[in-house]
């Protein structure tokens, strides 16, 4: 008998998740402040990016090692919630080192706190991520961790606005410079939100510990083929995922952030009037997020039904809000509307598999990318933006999958998935160099995205019949759960 999601819990799990979407979509203020602030060049100002998400990586190793060292795994050792708490005071160590680089101009000192709550993410993320699967049935894992996106894309839409506006404050009554001196306030306030969530958490109900050789034997349904292996690395699902969490955080952000130069090129935008169609790439997650959440709630099917129709246009109705009080221009956006039909209809057809999802959505991306390719002007645009929606559940699935069977190998199999982030760094520069003019151009160079998808489409095949082999059948599970 599965078990209810305990939403208590969730709902404390998933202030973490806003954090990292806040902070991470917030970089993307700091980076033209620290250029001109620090006069950078543009390749000196993506070290603020660069910084941020490799210390995920590093995070990751460290992790890693640390359990070798100890002979165990070190959230086993701790406790989840420990984790997690202990995860935030290290952010909130990075944020603190903002004052002292403002006082002292320091760029480096700057990236060195960037890095420190990077690092700190990385820990709230091994920990997090699986802690959202078992908090209730595990089979619907994937739409929980949908959820808990939401809650992160929900960071990213408004962590951007709120810092700009604590650095710039008047930049609507035409101030457009910032000082170093600015940043230290919003940083010092959201190290304090650190500090306040991590007492929270070690007080909250949260478990410390969890019996994941338990979880392993709920997910299959013939135990005699749960496997127990002496590594994370001997299981496929898990080697394979780490790919997939690769070129899919690459094709998510190398998407996006090549986006502004395709429309400076091909539509002669300038910066100002990018800036909202960047924000709706964003906003796409999030409308999908919050659709792939609704199989985690307890409801009936007549209610899910209405539900996937429902959210993916309150979330397009947050992005055109927040647009409006921005004082931008919104009505160019209502025709996206009947695009999310698109994406609504293949979380339909998914029924909450997530291997399935990840194969439908995955081919969805790739119809996409060819169509901004070969056509122009905005239906090429809002090609390239509707990848959002199609990435928007990829997260979620690819966990769910890699974590799959792995019993008390799963902390270390999450640190690895995590370790991989680094793909939305190494993707988009491989994206940029080939849209040179003298190689593909800006327009062609999303053969890369599309190469991405067709490895994740095969990822959803193979891990499928991987996991059939090991007793884990989502198919005979969700069938039978509804």
């Amino acid at each position: 008998m599965s078990q209810p999601t305990k939403w208590s819990q969730f709902g404390t799990l998933i202030t973490v998740f806003f954090f990292w979407g806040f902070v991470a979509a917030s970089n993307d203020i700091l980076i033209p402040v620290f250029k001109k602030a620090f006069n950078l060049s543009q390749a000196q100002s993506q070290l603020v990016a660069f910084a941020f998400y490799v210390a995920y990586t590093v995070g990751s190793l460290i992790y890693f090692g640390i359990s070798k060292l100890i002979g165990g795994d070190v959230l086993n050792k701790i406790g989840y919630k420990n984790g997690i708490a202990l995860g935030l005071i290290i952010s909130a160590i990075g944020t603190l080192l903002f004052y002292p680089a403002a006082n002292n101009a320091s760029f480096t000192l700057m990236l060195t706190g960037l890095f420190i709550v990077g690092l700190g993410f990385s820990l709230q993320q091994i920990a997090a991520n699986p802690l959202a699967i078992v908090i209730g049935d595990p089979k619907s894992g994937s739409q929980r961790l949908s959820l808990a996106g939401g809650i992160n894309n929900f960071g990213t839409t408004i962590g951007p606005l709120l810092v700009s506006f604590a650095i710039f404050g008047s930049v609507a009554n035409g101030s457009t410079e910032a000082s170093i001196e600015s940043v230290k306030v919003p940083y010092l306030i959201l190290g304090v939100a650190f500090v306040l969530v991590a007492i929270f958490f070690k007080f909250s109900s949260i478990p410390n510990k969890i019996d994941l050789e338990t979880v392993a034997a709920e997910e299959a349904e013939n135990t005699d083929k749960v496997l127990h292996r002496a590594s994370a690395f001997s299981y496929p699902q898990l080697i394979l995922g780490m790919v997939a969490i690769f070129v899919y955080v690459g094709v998510e952000v190398s998407t996006a952030s090549n986006l502004p130069e395709y429309m400076k090129q091909h539509l002669n935008i300038n910066t100002e009037g990018i800036a909202p169609y960047v924000s709706l790439y964003w906003a796409s997650l999030m409308m999908g997020r919050w659709t792939g959440a609704v199989g985690a709630f307890d409801v009936s099917m007549g209610a899910k039904k209405m539900l996937n129709f429902l959210m993916p246009y309150l979330a397009f109705g947050v992005f055109l809000a927040v647009n409006a009080i921005a004082q931008h221009d919104i009505s160019s956006f209502y025709v996206y509307g009947l695009i999310i039909i698109v994406m609504i209809i293949g979380d339909i057809l998914s029924k909450g598999n997530p291997a399935r999802m990840l194969l439908i959505f995955s081919t969805l991306g790739i119809a996409a990318l060819l169509i901004g390719m070969l056509t122009n002007g905005m239906v090429s645009v809002f090609a390239f933006i509707s990848v959002g929606l199609f990435c928007s559940t990829l997260w979620p699935c690819i966990f769910t999958l890699g974590v799959a069977g792995l019993g008390k190998h799963t902390n270390q199999g999450s640190s690895l998935l995590i370790m991989m982030i680094m793909g939305g760094g190494v993707i988009s520069m491989i994206q940029g160099t080939l849209a040179a003019d003298d190689l593909l151009g800006i327009q062609y160079s999303y053969i890369v995205g599309v190469a991405c998808f067709a490895y994740l489409a095969f990822y959803a095949i193979k891990s499928k019949s991987v996991l059939k082999a090991q007793g884990i059948d989502y198919d005979v599970k969700l069938s039978g759960g509804h």
